[in-house]
């Protein structure tokens, strides 16, 4: 599997680039939506994340640069979970865009240039968690074809969880 392009939306001028989990730009920007999850949730997110699973060909990991500054992430990878019938699934992780660059549609296409590389790794159809503490979030996904389905793996179960689910494939 091929990574895609690096995107750049030409009203915002974000640019997109393919990052390790390790790398500095993702930790520091990690840091910063754990340190918000605190904020609004009283803790971190603990769902378990394997670095290894954000690298093609099970996964993809983005960085968002304005004028050379990070300002947003987005990845995706593999995952188990069935919905819509679909034979190959993924989960959408680690969206964030920090609070001063937002506003701007820059998680619109973070999330559009996911669900692009997933679809062209064959992937059938994303999933996702988002918190009812994240009212914005849950517009976002809504306002983009993704419908609600039921709570799975580490967020099975959890009140302040509300889980989503778009089918990539053509005509869906």
């Amino acid at each position: 599997m091929t990574e895609p392009r690096p995107a750049v939306h030409p009203a915002v001028q974000l640019r997109l680039e393919p990052a390790a989990y390790g790398d500095p730009d993702v930790v520091a920007l990690v840091d910063r939506v754990q340190a918000e999850y605190v904020e609004r949730y009283g803790s971190p997110d603990e769902s378990p994340v394997d670095p290894a699973l954000f690298v093609a060909p099970h996964g993809t990991f983005v960085v968002g640069y304005l004028d050379d500054v990070p300002v947003a992430t987005g990845a995706w990878r593999a995952s188990t979970v069935e919905v819509f019938g679909a034979a190959r699934t993924a989960e959408v992780k680690r969206m964030y865009v920090v609070p001063e660059a937002r506003g701007r549609g820059l998680a619109r296409v973070v999330l559009a240039h996911l669900e692009a590389s997933a679809a062209a790794a064959g992937i059938e159809a994303l999933v996702l968690e988002t918190g009812l503490r994240q009212p914005e979030a849950i517009a976002l996904y809504e306002s983009s074809g993704y419908v609600p389905v039921p709570g799975f793996g580490h967020y099975t179960g959890s009140p302040l969880s509300r889980c989503f689910g778009k089918d990539l494939r053509p005509g869906a």
